[in-house]
């Protein structure tokens, strides 16, 4: 990791110089009758060739105000409050406001303002840190306002969290370390893999490699991405693989074997089993009849994801369901939503979605007796049991490609083996 040299406090002192110039005689102008005094010789000062010119003089002094954004502020008010004239602020504003979105400032953000102590306090540019690591310098120019965006180089480390599974997932990931964002895009992708209420033990372990960066002081600029996920459970060994193709990103198991499955087998985080596949005693109804599909209990709006890439077949209400959606997806097989509290904004009939997608949130419209969603897997039109499906990998890494990932599988490991839990790693590739 390169290291940024310090910065000196030594200031330029421009030093002056007393010159001493030849000098020539110009001779006086001969005087004409009546006009007065004669003139008297002019002595004129002539620079030596090469020799410098006098030092420039210094810029006037800058003052510094830092004002500390809180709740409820907004850009015009803080530099009202700060005697700003609108003439200046204005514009200024104007300039920060192209790369900064008035609507982005946070409550703890500081402005600072380059004001001209020979000129009033006359505005001469503002800095806002929109991220760590990210500065927007403000400047007032002969032309009028710029703004120019200063990133500071990013260093990558490697991070390990593990522990147990204790209840929910995300929660123990979180308790872990795993920052809460990455928490839940795990759980959505281990959706592929693993039935949350059935595969899971309170015995079972984790383990969770994911990048932080920071810049050359150490200060923490943001998480990045997960690199590597580890689930040992009662009866299996389960390895992810973050890598990059030509193709994307993607994830693969220890052998190079996509872990990206044709349907999500629990379309939502976090979720609770409640009702299974199968014939059940209908609970609102009170007779026995056949269950389609799978409910998972859930707290109105939690995000209900596309299982599979598709097309909405169908969206409304549709009787004891309640507001649905329906996909087609490849081949003849359908996934069904039901009971929801609301669609996604902008989805219709004939829109596409991409796996992963929200397509609406979990409600209890319909014939229900509480929040939760009802999943359905049709082929041929016939439901089939969507906890007990297992589709096959869809690719496998050939050639190249799959001795380029092997080869880092193996590097990332060799790090693995050294570190200790939330322990980090400078790491380039």
């Amino acid at each position: 990791m390169a290291h940024r040299s310090a910065r000196s406090g030594a200031r330029w002192v421009s030093l002056a110089c007393i010159l001493v110039l030849p000098t020539v005689i110009l001779p006086a102008k001969a005087a004409d009758s009546g006009s007065g005094p004669p003139l008297q010789p002019v002595v004129a000062s002539l620079p030596t060739p090469g020799q410098p010119r006098p030092a420039e003089p210094e810029p006037a002094p800058l003052s510094l105000r830092v004002l500390t954004v809180e709740r409820g502020d907004t850009l015009t008010q803080l530099l009202a409050g700060a005697g700003i004239e609108t003439a200046q602020a204005e514009p200024a504003l104007d300039a920060l406001t192209s790369l900064f979105p008035a609507r982005s400032l946070q409550p703890g953000q500081a402005l600072t303002l380059r004001l001209d102590t020979e000129d009033g306090d006359a505005l001469l540019g503002l800095d806002l840190e929109a991220a760590p690591g990210r500065v927007i310098h403000v400047s007032r120019t002969a032309t009028g306002w710029t703004a120019k965006e200063k990133q500071a180089e990013q260093y990558r480390h490697l991070v390990l969290a593990q522990g147990k599974v204790r209840g929910a997932l995300v929660t123990s990931l979180e308790a872990a370390g795993l920052p809460a964002s990455l928490a839940a895009r795990l759980v959505r992708l281990l959706a592929h893999e693993v039935d949350f209420q059935r595969d899971l033990q309170p015995t079972d372990r984790f383990t969770v490699l994911f990048e932080r960066f920071r810049d050359a002081d150490g200060t923490l600029l943001r998480d990045g991405d997960i690199v590597h996920a580890e689930l040992l459970l009662s009866d299996r060994h389960l390895s992810l693989w973050r890598y990059e193709t030509e193709a994307g990103v993607d994830w693969y198991d220890d052998e190079g074997r996509s872990l990206r499955r044709a349907f999500l087998r629990t379309p939502l985080d976090g979720a609770r089993l409640s009702s299974g596949f199968g014939m059940r005693q209908h609970p609102i109804l009170g007779f026995t009849r056949m269950h389609h599909g799978v409910d998972f209990a859930a707290p109105t709006g939690t995000p209900v994801y596309a299982a599979a890439d598709g097309i909405v077949e169908q969206i409304g209400t549709r009787g004891g369901y309640g507001r649905t959606v329906m996909l087609r997806h490849n081949g003849r097989t359908e996934t069904l939503y039901a009971h929801l509290s609301a669609y996604a904004r902008g989805l219709k009939r004939g829109s596409r979605v991409r796996q992963g997608q929200v397509i609406g949130r979990v409600g209890t419209s319909g014939r229900s007796t509480g929040p939760h969603l009802h999943y359905e897997i049709r082929q041929a039109g016939k439901p089939v049991n969507p906890s007990t499906a297992t589709p096959k990998a869809m690719v496998k890494l050939q050639g190249r490609d799959l001795v380029a990932f092997l080869n880092a599988r193996n590097a990332l490991q060799t790090q693995l083996a050294h570190l200790a839990p939330m322990e980090e790693v400078a790491w380039a590739e």
